[in-house]
Parts: structure tokens; sequence; C-alpha cells
């Protein structure tokens, strides 16, 4: 049965409300997700199909769609950002509203939704205070083998980076990646639904989204100037592979 959502979220960040709006109009790669740039102006078109509702740089900018393409579980999507200036512009004051209609599996889509939310957010705001809102040089995507929608996936996944099960966020850490390399990493985020990485030129995220169904997720945003979106795409899927195909 098809209903409404809403999910709200407000937050400060030590950025200039200029950095928020570049990073979540053209930046989008640098937390998030590659995106086609938002045409500038009421009415212009947006990613995915959508329509710019609000353009109003640095302070406001919509986008919605009607019909949510390849997202048989989504009609309506509105994504909706409100920047305001702090300590005299030096800081920021974001206000994220995503609303739309989910279509079927109502409290599933709104659980996973509301808790990637947080996730996002939280990447978004590492990046700009701890990257600068570097351009990213790198960014991959890709999901775990279908093993890994198994209730325990997520831990182990933790266990594959070398993370004890008392790991928490802000430890720093040596974590085992592709053919044994080590990374030095920051665990700047960890739930039992998501961890993230961060390392001098980079942040790796897992998504745990086998609590909602699905194959477990995983991103990477590479800042470092030689940095190749392939081989990370190869040399992690090649990892996960690895992970999942144990007994």
């Amino acid at each position: 049965m098809s209903k409404e959502f809403e999910i709200a979220r407000e937050f400060e960040v030590d950025a200039t409300p200029e950095q928020v709006w570049e990073a979540v109009t053209a930046g989008t790669g640098g937390w998030l997700w590659p995106m086609e740039a938002p045409e500038p102006r009421e009415g212009g078109k947006g990613p995915f199909g959508s329509t710019i509702t609000a353009w109003d740089p640095p302070h406001r900018y919509t986008n919605r769609v009607e019909d949510v393409e390849g997202i048989a579980e989504q009609t309506v999507n509105q994504l909706d950002y409100t920047v305001e200036p702090r300590d005299e512009g030096r800081r920021a004051w974001v206000r994220y509203v995503h609303s739309g209609i989910f279509v079927d599996d109502w409290d599933n889509q709104y659980d996973g939704a509301a808790k990637h939310t947080d996730f996002y957010l939280h990447t978004l705001r590492e990046y700009l205070t701890r990257f600068g809102g570097r351009p990213v040089v790198a960014f991959a995507a890709f999901d775990a083998p279908e093993a890994s929608k198994a209730p325990d996936a997520l831990a182990a996944v933790g266990r594959a980076l070398g993370l004890a099960e008392d790991t928490a966020e802000g430890a720093r850490v040596q974590a085992r990646g592709p053919e044994g390399q080590l990374l030095d990493a920051v665990v700047d985020f960890r739930n039992p639904y998501f961890i993230g990485l961060r390392t001098e030129d980079a942040m790796i995220r897992f998504f745990g989204r086998n609590h909602w169904g699905y194959p477990v997720g995983m991103a990477v945003h590479d800042f470092a100037p030689a940095a190749d979106a392939d081989a990370a795409e190869s040399a992690w899927q090649g990892w996960l592979k690895g992970v999942f195909s144990q007994p």
C-alpha cells in the first residue's frame, strides 16, 4: 500500500554555506555518489530525471521527481536542503528533508532510508571538515555477493577488516584491506548497520543492507591525485568476495 514518508535532519558543520552548497549540488561524488549537476534555476533539470523546485544559492535547493525510474518500491522522491550561516558565515546550519511515497513494505523501506540518511549526512560532514570539499578523484560503489544477505554479514566485514567487536568510533586502526594491505585509518562511524573508515586520502564506507534484505554495499571516495576507480573497485570487490566465500 502506498504511503507518504518524510525524513528530516538538522545539523551544524564547520564549513561555510558556500562549501555546503557546492557539496550538495556539484560535489556529490565526494560523499554520496556522482550525479549530474542540477541546472541552476527553478524549473531546471535535476539529477535522475528530477525537476528543480527551489534554487536560491547558497540557501535553498530542492529537487523532486514524480516517477522514480528503476526503483519499484518508490514513486515520488523529493530532496530539500536549507542552509543558513552561523558564526558570521564561518559555519553553517543545514536542514535536510527527504520525502516522497513508498509503494510497498513501508516500515522496512522507511527504516532503511532513515538509517542511511544518518550515515550519508555523517559522511557529508566528514567530507567537508576532513577533506575541505576536495574534488573526488576516484569513486567506486558496488555490492558484495548474495551470501552477504546473511544476518551477520556486516559483522563478518568488521572481522575481516580486523576490527574487534568493541572497536568504537574514533579509534585509530590498521585495517586489513585487499591482498592483506594494512590501511592506517580512523573508524569514523560504526554501528550495527554501517562501518566508515577514513584514511589520509579516502573514505571507505560499508553498508549493512543485509538488515533490509539486500546484499552488503560498499563505496570508496578517494581524493588522492593518482587514485584509480577501476583499480579500487576490482581490489575491494575481490576482497568482499573473499569475505563471503568463507565457510
